[in-house]
């Protein structure tokens, strides 16, 4: 789709006249027109205008003319996985996994390095090609390029450092020290837990962030401990493979 579509179909489905679209961009009407009869497109201003207004980035009111890629993790960047500033406006530089609410998700490379083989090796790439490649390539984006100005003064990894050690004080009978927290997006982890009257429940919204781990059960076993927590709660569960019959041990409120 061009421009002059995609402002066209975003402005009808948000039930905005020309007019009442040129009122919130602070345009005339007529502009509106010109944009949609193709004849201009939107200046840099309005696009980022038209951009918080419609909730999606300006390569999306471009018609996706360049492809873009998280610049922490490398991942392809589509709509539904950008991430989002704290008041719901589009990120485009980031993924919603290294990115959320204002914070980003990684500091240490290797941390990235290792989440991301564990989601990218297979049998056509072994684990040994996928660190290799990313060891590479991962430098190279912008967020490793410019990390010390990026970052929030250390203040999110002294964060996660005090959450790690809350999770650790848990003292759970069988659950092996936590080492590490992963940036997760709540749909991936929000499992349904069995409550005695039978009725499921989830805890987690799909679109938040959650700090989190998978650790493996001291006394071996089908089961994994699962760790989600963020700046209101600390949740641990047990799981079998994939998530199946999850059983929560603990959730605490901080």
């Amino acid at each position: 789709m061009e421009t002059k579509d995609i402002i066209y179909e975003l402005r009808v489905k948000n039930g905005l006249s020309q007019d009442a679209l040129a009122e919130k961009v602070f345009v005339t009407r007529q502009a509106v027109s010109r944009w949609e009869n193709g004849e201009t497109v939107p200046n840099t201003e309005t696009l980022k205008l038209l951009s918080e207004l419609f909730g999606v980035t300006i390569n999306t009111l471009l018609g996706s003319q360049q492809k873009l890629i998280c610049q922490c993790c490398g991942m392809p960047l589509e709509e539904k996985i950008i991430s989002r500033e704290k008041d719901g406006s589009p990120n485009p530089s980031y993924c919603k996994w290294c990115y959320a609410d204002g914070e980003y998700m990684y500091s240490d490379l290797d941390d990235l390095i290792e989440v991301c083989v564990r989601n990218m090796s297979n049998k056509d790439h072994s684990e040994g090609e996928v660190r290799a490649y990313l060891k590479d390539m991962l430098p190279q984006l912008d967020y490793w390029k410019r990390y010390s100005e990026l970052g929030s003064g250390g203040a999110f990894d002294e964060f996660k450092r005090k959450l790690i050690d809350e999770i650790n004080g848990l003292a759970i009978e069988g659950m092996p020290r936590l080492e590490k927290l992963n940036a997760l997006v709540g749909s991936y982890v929000n499992l349904a837990y069995r409550l005695p009257s039978g009725e499921t429940v989830k805890f987690l919204d799909d679109n938040a962030t959650y700090l989190g781990n998978q650790l493996e059960c001291e006394f071996g076993g089908d089961r994994c401990f699962g760790v989600l927590a963020n700046m209101d709660f600390i949740l641990v569960c047990t799981y079998k493979k994939d998530g199946k019959d999850p059983e929560l041990v603990i959730y605490k409120k901080r």
